[in-house]
C-alpha cells in the first residue's frame, strides 16, 4: 500500500477555505479503504515509540489561541488495539523499545487531517509517536519496520509539516495569505527533488544538506513523520523508495502545505 506524508498545517485548517484543505478533502485517503490508518503525528512526542492503544480514543485539543469553534470538533473514529499490538511487536523485532500507549486521545496532527480527508471517521485509527531527539535516519528505519503493515493493508501516513518555523511565523505576524520567502520555496522545491529522485541519503542529511534545512525547521519533530512514511513504503530490506509530490501551498508565509505519495 501507497504511504503518504501530509503538511497538517494550523488548527484552523478546518474552518477556513485553503488550497490545502480542498485538497485533503477531494484526496480522501487515496482511494484505499485501509483496515485501520497508522497516522505517525509531529505533536505526540516520545523518547521511544509509543502506539495508542484505546478502543475509543478522546480528543486533544493542543493549542492555544484559535478560534473556541474547534474545540467542539469530535473525531469519533475507533481505535485499533489489535493494530497497535502488530506494531509494537514489529518494532519489537526490528530492535525497538516499542510500548501501547494508554488514555491518550487523538491530537491535532491527527484529527484536523482526518476531518477533512475521511469524515465518515469508519476506519480505526492509531497513532505513532516520533521521537525528539532521534534524527531522519532512526525514523526511516521505524518506517521499515512497519513495512509489513502497510503492506497489509493499514494506511500509513506521517503528518507533519514540509516547513515549520514558528518563531519566524509568530514574530512577523504573517497573515495567511502571506507569499512564500524564497529561503522557504528553495527548501521546498530541494525537498520535493531529492524525493522524487529518491534520495534517502541527502534527504536523511538534509540539515547539511539543504538550503535553509535549519531555518525551515529549527526543530525537527514536524519533519520526522515524512521519513516513517517513506520507511514504511518499501519492503524492510533497503531497496530504493520513491515519491511524488500529490499536492503543493503554503499558508502564513511559512509553512508549506506539501504531501507526497511514497511507492516501493
Amino acid at each position: 500500500m501507497t504511504t503518504y506524508f501530509i503538511s497538517h498545517g494550523a488548527p484552523d485548517l478546518v474552518l477556513h477555505p485553503s488550497e490545502a484543505a480542498d485538497f485533503m478533502r477531494s484526496f480522501g485517503l487515496g482511494g484505499h479503504k485501509p483496515r485501520a490508518i497508522l497516522m505517525v503525528s509531529a505533536h505526540f512526542l516520545a523518547d521511544h515509540p509509543m502506539l495508542t492503544a484505546d478502543p475509543k480514543p478522546d480528543m486533544i485539543y493542543d493549542f492555544g489561541g484559535f478560534d473556541p469553534a474547534l474545540r467542539q470538533i469530535v473525531y469519533p473514529a475507533p481505535g485499533a488495539p489489535d493494530v497497535a499490538e502488530e506494531a509494537v511487536e514489529a518494532l519489537r523485532t526490528a530492535g525497538f523499545s516499542a510500548q501501547l500507549e494508554h488514555h491518550r486521545g487523538y491530537d491535532h496532527g491527527t484529527w484536523v487531517p482526518l476531518v477533512l480527508m475521511h469524515p465518515q471517521a469508519d476506519i480505526p485509527v492509531v497513532q505513532l509517536s516520533v521521537n525528539p531527539h532521534a534524527g531522519p535516519e532512526w525514523h526511516y528505519r521505524l518506517g521499515q519496520a512497519l513495512a509489513p503493515l502497510a503492506r497489509s493493508g493499514v494506511l500509513v501516513i506521517g503528518s507533519g509539516a514540509a516547513t515549520h518555523n514558528l518563531r519566524e511565523l509568530f514574530g512577523n505576524h504573517y497573515p495567511l495569505e502571506a507569499p512564500a520567502p524564497d529561503w522557504v520555496k528553495e527548501f521546498g522545491e530541494w525537498l520535493d527533488e531529492r524525493i522524487v529522485a529518491g534520495d534517502r541519503d541527502a534527504l536523511i542529511h538534509y540539515r547539511s544538506q539543504a538550503p535553509y534545512g535549519r531555518e525551515n525547521h529549527p526543530t525537527e519533530e514536524h519533519l520526522l513523520p515524512l521519513y516513517v512514511a517513506m520507511g514504511a513504503a518499501g519492503d524492510g530490506a533497503g531497496d530504493p523508495v520513491y515519491g511524488e509530490r500529490i499536492h503543493t501551498s503554503h499558508q502564513y508565509g511559512v509553512l508549506m502545505m506539501d504531501a507526497y505519495a511514497f511507492h516501493a
